[in-house]
């Protein structure tokens, strides 16, 4: 009996994070990715619910606590590179120390090599997973 309360205990915690994020789409430069904050017509439309581009959406409200235009923000949507890897909040909270728009943190900062903002860095416009890339797939988005 123990060890079925315990395995359902465990369940329960793997579902509630793995699906704790929601995939909003990919911070990009690139137009025709439909999966593409650019793209009008996709991801990027102000009609669409989970867009940061719809003023009256979560992710795009400047009132919404999990809006990329909020400048007091405190859940932000999560960049990820193409490797996985954590790129900070798309975020235009100057003082969340993970927020892109943060000018002295490490995913905001022009000389940090995490932050989209360094075009040497993870902001290169050479890079296939950078959000400055015009033809490239940016970094993908993820709302809580």
């Amino acid at each position: 009996m123990n060890r079925f309360i315990i395995s359902a205990v465990l369940a329960a915690l793997f579902v509630s994070t793995a699906y704790a994020d929601e995939y909003i789409g990919n911070y990009s430069a690139n137009k025709n990715n439909a999966n593409s904050t650019s793209n009008p017509n996709g991801v990027g439309s102000p009609y669409n619910a989970n867009s940061i581009n719809n003023p009256n959406g979560r992710y795009g409200s400047p009132n919404s606590a999990t809006s990329a235009n909020n400048p007091y923000a405190t859940e932000a949507p999560k960049l990820y590179n193409s490797d996985g890897e954590y790129r900070g909040r798309l975020s235009d909270n100057p003082y969340d120390a993970d927020s892109t728009s943060n000018p002295y943190g490490r995913y905001g900062s022009e000389y940090s090599s995490d932050s989209i903002n360094n075009p040497y860095g993870a902001g290169s416009p050479y890079r296939s997973d950078s959000p400055n890339n015009p033809y490239g797939e940016g970094l993908e988005m993820y709302g809580e």
